[in-house]
Parts: structure tokens; sequence; C-alpha cells
């Protein structure tokens, strides 16, 4: 094993890459029924993550990411910048977390992280006991990466697949299959290629940790922000029950470009006028343009990101501040 190798953190929360199925065809139903594996048997099962790094184990909460909230958020900031302030020979930080959540968790983390080596986070989609599981390779992609010089100063990172995603971008896409996170309409930042290469081909220029206005130290909940998705006919219900029930934002996944039903306006326009914050963002991919309609209305357009991604960046806005001038800056330069 050579002794030149880089230093990383492994920080496990649980998910697919750390649940054990039943057996190796258990490739659906053992997050209900497996076995959750601490750091140190995930490193057991994939040894050869130890010959890429020397790895600095550490056990977070294991966790359905179905389960993940403002407080898990919160904590793993924390459990992320401890590790970093307690070792300084670190090169990076790996984060192992399910799926279904995973976009969100790293785009909190790109928006409110203060260290300064990179972050990468990484899952799977199969178990690691299944049946041509990806659970050992994205492992091992993740380290390179978060060791890699070239992953330094972009922001928290999302890699499977052998693929380098920014967490402001990447999305789900697909229930089952290994190559389900894409970046819709912008790309992949590069690859961890299979000769061990970490090969980077563009650079974020949005805003993103560590030189954010963002600090959630300290906090223990974010404020109130919720989505609803339109549909032909959708009446506003539920917007006005979110809006009477103590939202204190809601993220509109309006109808392509980024639009509401004449009752879903109206709504809409109710509870702003009530003091919610209301961001405008779309059902397809692509940027929503502010209008002219929107900015009487004072909603604020979600620019390119998914619904998901701007209810996080409308939390952390509405933790810092109210006024909607300032929100509408952030949801431009993040």
């Amino acid at each position: 094993m050579a002794t030149n190798r880089p230093r990383v953190a492994l920080i496990a929360t649980g998910g697919s890459i750390a649940t054990a199925g039943r057996h190796s065809l258990d490739l659906a139903e053992y997050i209900d029924f497996g076995r959750k594996l601490s750091a140190a048997e995930l490193l057991a099962a994939f040894p050869e993550v130890e010959r890429t790094a020397e790895i600095a184990a550490v056990d977070a909460r294991a966790i359905d990411s179905k389960a993940i909230g403002d407080a898990d958020w919160i904590a793993l900031a924390g459990a992320i910048e401890e590790a970093a302030a307690r070792d300084p020979s670190l090169a990076g930080v790996v984060l192992t977390h399910g799926t279904a959540t995973l976009e969100e968790t790293a785009y909190f983390l790109h928006l409110a992280l203060k260290v300064d080596v990179p972050v990468v986070v990484t899952g799977a989609m199969r178990p690691p006991n299944g049946l041509s599981t990806d659970a050992g390779l994205n492992l091992v992609n993740a380290v390179r990466v978060a060791a890699a010089p070239a992953a330094r100063g972009l922001g928290v990172l999302v890699v499977m697949n052998d693929e380098v995603q920014s967490a402001r971008e990447v999305v789900k896409t697909m229930n089952y299959r290994v190559h389900t996170f894409h970046t819709p309409d912008l790309g992949v930042l590069g690859y961890a290629d299979p000769d061990g290469a970490v090969e980077i081909y563009r650079k974020p220029v949005r805003r993103h940790a560590p030189g954010t206005e963002f600090d959630v130290r300290g906090l223990k909940a974010l404020p109130l922000v919720d989505i609803v998705a339109s549909y032909a006919g959708a009446d506003g219900r539920a917007i006005r029950a979110l809006a009477q029930s103590g939202s204190r934002g809601i993220v509109h996944a309006g109808l392509p470009p980024g639009g509401a039903t004449p009752a879903e306006r109206a709504a809409l326009e109710e509870a702003a006028r009530a003091g919610v914050l209301i961001v405008e963002a779309s059902l397809a991919v692509g940027r929503v343009a502010e209008t002219a309609k929107m900015r009487e209305a004072g909603f604020i357009a979600a620019d390119g990101l998914s619904a998901r991604k701007a209810r996080v960046l409308a939390k952390l806005a509405l933790a810092k501040t109210e006024d909607r001038d300032e929100i509408r800056r952030m949801f431009r330069e993040y």
C-alpha cells in the first residue's frame, strides 16, 4: 500500500450505498429489510478505497434519506466542518448519502459549508452486496475526486457513475438506473475515469461554499418553505392552505416555462400580499426568466434551479432576511 496516499474523511449517513440486501438480487426492497453498514464495514467491503487514500472514517446518523430534514442538514454541515478543523491534513471529505434527497443535501452544503477542502457527495443505486452494484466504484471515485487538486474551488460535488457534477445543478432522473444523476441543459463538470484520472472541463461560476453569506452554525431549524406543483386545472387550494398554515415561502413548480393557471395565479398573489415569499420555478428544465408580471406581483424567479433546489435557497435566504430585493439578488447570484 502506497505511503504517500492523500488523507480523506469519509462521513457515512446510510442510504443504498451502505445498506446490505437480504441476497444478491434484493435490488428493490433492501432499504426496508436490509442491514445498515457502518463506515468501517463499508470500507471492509471495498478495500480498494483504502488503496486510493488514507481514510478517516466517521459514522454520522444512519438515516433513510427520505427522512432527512433541516436539523439533519445543519448537523451534517457541522460534522464536515468539525472533521476539517480537527484534521488539517485532510485533502477532502466524502459524504455517503441516500439518493432520494441527495441533490437537496448536496445543494444545502454547497451554499452553507465553511470549509476550503473539496466535499464530494456520493451514493449508489444498488446495495453493496447486490449483483452488479455501483457502490464500490462510486465510493472509490468519490475519494479520488475529493483528493484531487482539480476539485478545489468548485463547491460541493456529486460523483456517481464516473461523472463529476455540481451540487447546484445535478438532479436524479430515474428510479432504478445507475446513470440516474444528470445535469440537464448544462452538462457534467468532468469525469473520474478508469485510469484513475480526475478531469475537470468546466467550472461553476455562481457563488458557492465557502464564499457565501449563509451561516447555519448555531441554528436548530430553517424557515418553513413548501413546494406546490402545477397542472392543468389547478385551482389554488393547496397554495391557500399552505399560506394559511404557516409557510413563510412557497416555491411554485409552474407550467413550463414557469407559469400558473389563472386560479393558481390569484392564490399566489394573495399569498404574496400576506407576506409569503413566492418563488416561480418550472416543472421543465431550464431557466425561469423574471417577467414584468412576476415583478409586479412580488414573485421571484428561480432562474435555473429546480423547484427542490429553489426551496433550499429560499430557506437559507429567509433565515437571513425578509427583504425581497435581497432575496431576488441571492437567486441571481447563487
